[in-house]
C-alpha cells in the first residue's frame, strides 16, 4: 500500500514538473518575442531619427546658403513712384 501512494505522489510530482517546464517554456518563447518587437521598434526609430537628422541638416544648408545669397546680393534702391499730374 505504502508502494502504491509513493508511486502515485512521484507520478503526481512528475506531471506537476511537466507542466511547469511547459509553462516555462512558453514564457520563454513569449519573453523572445517582446524582445524581437522590441528590436524591430528600437531599429525603426532609429532610422526615422537618421531621416529626420538629414532632413534639417539639409534644411539648415539650404537655409544658409539663402542668407548667403540674400546677404551677397546687392539691394537695388526703389525710385519713388511718379505721381500722376491732377487734371
Amino acid at each position: 500500500m505504502m508502494k502504491l501512494t509513493a508511486q502515485r505522489a512521484e507520478q503526481a510530482r512528475r506531471e506537476a514538473q511537466d507542466l511547469f517546464a511547459r509553462d516555462r517554456a512558453k514564457e520563454a518563447e513569449v519573453v523572445k518575442e517582446r524582445e524581437k518587437g522590441f528590436a524591430v521598434q528600437t531599429q525603426k526609430t532609429a532610422r526615422l531619427r537618421a531621416l529626420r537628422l538629414a532632413r534639417e541638416e539639409q534644411e539648415r544648408v539650404a537655409a544658409e546658403a539663402a542668407a548667403a545669397v540674400a546677404v551677397a546680393a546687392p539691394k537695388t534702391p526703389k525710385k519713388p513712384a511718379k505721381r500722376k499730374a491732377e487734371s
